[in-house]
């Protein structure tokens, strides 16, 4: 088993190869050395040392994706799970519906999609393609993202692509700083279900929303294609690569940074913030709501 300070040189290795903005690297490993040096790190058990390295980590370089973690089941480090996580991520993905919590027809013909991940474009495709056929002929549709956790930014940009008219519209783009290379991300010119055009969209957010799923309401918010309601996002835009250091812990480093069309920047540190704040679990009533007003009233 490998002492505290070798877990920490180990994280500070894949920091130091990986992390999207290296001119931060320095004052990150000064920080770390200066709590290891005063003995802060000594007699911790893994749980307790992923979260003061967090906190240590958040102190220089307030990054959310930056982070130890522990994780209770092993984690192996074989080349055969040498993949960032995605395999287990997509079987979690198959399990939990492709991130579709629930869709419904509410009053007034709104349309309500529950999200609680955000699927890969590649195999998420025939899901989200499913739920927006069910809200096709809605009047209005509110997008619950407020206990969504993340995901994938493909799948992101496949779910803007349903609120824009074509494949012309260019979303954002990630900058890998390992490969040097920036991909660009536009909407989707095929799609499994009509797009959704021309009637309000309002999109729920909480301090739960995080990373693919505030690539999502900060795209369309910053498009002027949907209203945000509820509470300012957990603030995490970077992709993220998973290292495992132990069989039981792992260092988060961002590799990447998003940038926006629109903006110019991105949603890190600071959230999306929702031009209707309210508390959270008064958004769905409070967009119910405003989709009333905006609906035209049906003849009699």
């Amino acid at each position: 088993m490998p002492s505290n300070q070798q877990i920490i040189e180990e994280a500070l290795e894949r920091i130091d190869a990986g992390y999207v903005f290296p001119a931060k690297i320095p004052a990150i490993e000064a920080a770390i050395g200066d709590h290891l040096a005063a003995g802060a790190y000594e007699g911790l058990d893994g749980p307790a040392l992923c979260e003061a390295v967090t906190a240590h980590l958040q102190e220089v370089c307030p990054d959310k994706h930056l982070r130890l973690l522990w994780t209770d089941e092993p984690q192996s480090s074989a080349p055969a799970d040498a993949d960032g996580g995605r395999a287990a991520f997509l079987a979690l993905l198959r399990a939990e519906g492709q991130g579709i919590r629930r869709v419904e027809r509410l009053e007034g013909n709104v349309g309500l999609i529950e999200l609680r991940r955000v699927a890969t474009a590649a195999e998420g495709a025939s899901a989200i393609g499913a739920a927006m056929q069910l809200v096709a002929h809605s009047s209005a549709l509110v997008l619950d993202l407020r206990a969504c956790l993340g995901g994938s930014p493909e799948g992101a940009a496949m779910w803007c692509s349903y609120f824009f008219p074509d494949d012309q519209v260019h979303l954002n783009d990630i900058h890998d700083r390992r490969t040097d290379t920036t991909r660009q991300f536009w909407t989707t010119a095929h799609l499994p279900a009509p797009r959704y055009l021309d009637r309000p969209v309002h999109v729920l957010t909480s301090g739960t929303t995080f990373s693919a799923g505030e690539d999502i309401a900060y795209t369309l918010q910053a498009n002027g294609r949907a209203v945000v309601l509820g509470e300012t996002t957990r603030g995490g835009a970077h992709p993220t690569t998973r290292y495992t250091v132990t069989d039981h812990i792992q260092v988060t480093v961002p590799t990447a940074r998003a940038i926006n069309t629109v903006t110019g920047t991105n949603w890190e540190g600071v959230g999306v913030v929702p031009d209707v704040p309210v508390p959270a679990d008064q958004a769905l009533e409070e967009a119910l709501r405003t989709a009333s007003r905006q609906i035209p009233s049906q003849p009699g």
